[in-house]
């Protein structure tokens, strides 16, 4: 109160009257400034991410160091969040992470994988389950259990296989069909890690 009281006498000889309009408008200044200013930022950067996925990202193969930048920035829109979603076979699942990352897609090839394309990292064969619910993904553990809403509804996927370590916060969804996995290009969206 004793520097109020010093700039009101001293720095800015102002009536009682003036005073309390610069105190109004200096608090309301500050109010923007403080609740209003990051709320903005927030929804810019949350319109940003929304075009930004709507419109998907295109990368040239030869670009390393773009999809390299692109997945580390996928990696700090990172949220932690708990739900409950509806599957459709009436089960409850709870949802103990939600996180935005880079996706591409892959298929049974050896020209995309290893020497054995049908099994994945950890020993399950793709070509006998027939069933596009794997994806790779250095960043969580085998098993995980996960959903891609914006891209896939409520299908649920599973970790079950590894990318290039060059992509540590990837998602490489497997595809039956070459063609299928070459038309899904790049894309970026959340995934939901289900508990």
């Amino acid at each position: 109160m004793k520097i109020l009281q010093i700039i009101r006498e001293e720095v800015v000889p102002l009536s009682r009257r003036q005073g309390t309009v610069l105190l109004i408008i200096i608090a309301c200044v500050f109010q923007f400034v403080l609740f209003y200013a990051p709320a903005l930022a927030d929804a810019a950067v949350k319109k940003a991410n929304a075009q930004e996925t709507d419109q998907g990202v295109m990368i040239s193969n030869d670009s390393v160091t773009k999809e390299a930048t692109m997945d580390t920035e996928a990696a700090k829109i990172t949220t932690v969040a708990t739900t409950t979603v509806a599957t459709t076979t009436n089960k409850v699942e709870k949802v103990i992470k939600t996180s935005t990352h880079m996706m591409t897609a892959y298929n049974s090839e050896a020209a995309q994988t290893d020497d054995d394309p049908c099994t994945t990292a950890n020993g399950f064969n793709l070509c006998k389950h027939g069933i596009e619910d794997t994806i790779a993904a250095n960043f969580l553990p085998m098993g995980t259990r996960v959903k891609i809403p914006d891209l896939f509804g409520d299908r649920v996927f599973v970790v079950r296989d590894r990318m290039n370590q060059k992509h540590p916060n990837r998602v490489d969804v497997w595809m039956k069909d070459h063609q299928s996995a070459m038309n899904f290009g790049v894309k970026i969206a959340k995934i939901q890690v289900l508990e």
